[in-house]
């Protein structure tokens, strides 16, 4: 299972905005200051094409995906009914990884998919270790039991208090209600930008 295990904090500074938690004082502090010796100097005008791609990569880092996976949402979601933006965005917020962090049971993306993949995460009961799992409403989510009394899955828990209201969750145990509404979604992506540059 492939994934990116660079410099995290560069790809914020990359992006121009916090790509987790973590990141968000520092961007904040400093400033979105590209990476590279001539980060401050090196500032070009970015063309129409320039801004597409940025918003592509930004979303493709912010839920920790490689290229061809992206892209592999971006056709599913084209062949599907309705807005192409919209519904690769569902498919993004709806993976078993970003659910799991939703919920509040992991700090982070990077962290909720470590938690799939080692095996520490149970849907309907039955253990799942893939991250980009798709979980649908109704589908009952939760901390397998040797793993619910982890330290920091206890932090999470005291910590993350505030769900998106298409998410419940009692202890270490979470439900999918219903397919978010794009207002309840991750706001700092455009996904019209993200069409334009799969259409051009």
């Amino acid at each position: 299972m492939s994934r990116y295990t660079g410099p995290k904090r560069r790809l914020s500074r990359r992006e121009g905005v916090a790509l987790s938690t973590k990141d968000l004082k520092s961007i904040e502090r400093k400033g979105a200051i590209p990476p590279g010796m001539r980060g401050t100097k090196m500032r070009r005008r970015s063309s129409e094409y320039g801004v597409q791609l940025r918003e592509k990569q930004k979303a493709k880092r912010l839920f920790g995906l490689l290229e061809k996976q992206f892209n592999g949402i971006y056709q599913r979601a084209s062949k599907a009914k309705g807005s192409t933006g919209q519904t690769m965005l569902e498919i993004l917020e709806t993976r078993l990884d970003n659910v799991v962090y939703r919920l509040g049971l992991t700090s982070s993306r990077a962290e909720a998919r470590q938690v799939v993949s080692h095996g520490h995460v149970t849907v309907d009961g039955k253990k799942v270790t893939i991250p980009s799992f798709w979980v649908k409403p109704e589908m009952v989510i939760a901390i397998s039991a040797k793993f619910v009394d982890n330290t920091q899955v206890k932090k999470n828990l005291a910590t993350h208090t505030d769900l998106p209201e298409w998410l419940e969750r009692k202890g270490a145990v979470g439900k999918v209600i219903r397919i978010p509404r794009r207002d309840e979604m991750e706001k700092i992506v455009n996904e019209q930008l993200i069409v334009e540059y799969y259409s051009r």
